[in-house]
């Protein structure tokens, strides 16, 4: 079988670090070339220092990307809409990590954004890139948008609850505490050591992106409300989402189990953890670190119908490049679990 040609397009940051660390072990894979504007003719290890004796390759411009299968862009947020008739010409399918094309409705994009979306007839032409939702048109597309971290670890926790209309629609609040890689590689003065050493901050109380994400896809043709929180915490990696969800019936922890063990029984990565003792006895964003599972636990208050939901990931695996990986395996027939067998390591 021949490989598949692929380059990526922006390949300076955490995301498309952890994605060339992926490609490179692919069996199916080629990796032809890989971009970034300020590191031009730099070998990727010097931005990479993992990837020492890795790889000879050096970055190159977008300017002298050529014709491949398929592009991963890992570009920032904004960019993909507006360079995606020259991405298009230069490879047929493309999976795009960025938020541009995560929302169908243009008028979604709009409000969550701040601004019109400059190609609003191409959101309906990508898959939203969570393979657990969508492996079906994934197996056909040839376009996908890569689910955000926030909303990967939330839709994940809460998507067998409102699949079968169990939860409240307007009552589930989701708080996520994150590590400093979310933000990526730029410094900024909250990124500052001082500053960001042993803080448990607050920065998006309200209004986060990734909720409209997370009701898009949780809708299921009806009006839900979600209340989405995101605290930053001292990790690098890891993210764990903490979902608070009243459900219309009363029901015990064994038909819960049932619940999610129906939904996600033969997902390769998704692992439901919830054991009577231990001090991992739920999801531990830790346990995940370089791996592409997704941990989900849940405990029922036993004095009210408040079921919590706790859910583990990667930020920088299922969250971004694991599961984008994931989605390019799905689209072109390969085994799921390819280039992503890592179980992570303990102790860590």
């Amino acid at each position: 079988m021949d490989k598949i040609r692929v380059s990526i397009v922006g390949g300076s940051g955490y995301t498309g670090g952890e994605l060339i660390r992926l490609l490179l072990f692919h069996p199916n894979v080629e990796l032809k070339q890989i971009t970034s504007e300020s590191n031009t003719g730099k070998f990727i290890h010097k931005i990479h220092p993992n990837l020492r004796k890795t790889t000879l390759m050096k970055f190159c411009s977008i300017s002298e990307i050529q014709e491949c299968d398929l592009l991963f862009l890992c570009l920032p947020h904004n960019s993909s809409q507006n360079k995606i008739d020259t991405f298009n010409k230069l490879a047929p399918k493309i999976i795009d990590l960025s938020a541009d094309f995560r929302l169908s409705d243009p008028s979604e994009y709009e409000k969550w954004y701040g601004h019109k979306h400059a190609r609003p007839e191409l959101l309906k032409e990508f898959v939203y890139g969570i393979p657990e939702l969508h492996r079906s048109e994934m197996k056909t597309a040839n376009y996908i948008s890569s689910a955000g971290c926030n909303a990967t670890a939330s839709i994940l926790a809460l998507y067998p609850l409102y699949k079968n209309g169990l939860a409240d629609e307007e009552r589930t609040v989701v708080e996520v505490k994150v590590g400093s890689s979310e933000g990526g590689n730029k410094i900024n003065e909250g990124s500052h050591h001082p500053e960001r050493s042993g803080v448990v901050r607050s920065y998006a109380p309200t209004q986060h992106r990734h909720t409209a994400e997370i009701i898009q896809e949780l809708s299921f043709n009806k009006k839900i409300n979600i209340h989405f929180s995101a605290t930053a915490i001292d990790l690098v990696r890891g993210l764990l989402a903490t979902s608070h969800v009243f459900l219309k019936d009363n029901l015990s922890e064994k038909e819960i189990w049932k619940i999610y063990r129906d939904s996600y029984g033969e997902e390769p990565f998704i692992r439901i953890v919830k054991e009577s003792d231990g001090i991992y006895r739920y999801p531990e964003p830790k346990l995940l670190f370089g791996t592409n599972y997704c941990d989900i636990g849940f405990k029922k208050d036993e004095f009210s119908n408040r079921l919590v939901v706790i859910s583990a990931i990667d930020n920088l695996m299922k969250g971004a490049a694991g599961q984008a990986l994931q989605a390019f395996n799905i689209m072109h027939g390969f085994d799921e679990k390819t280039g992503l067998e890592f179980s992570g390591l303990h102790p860590i």
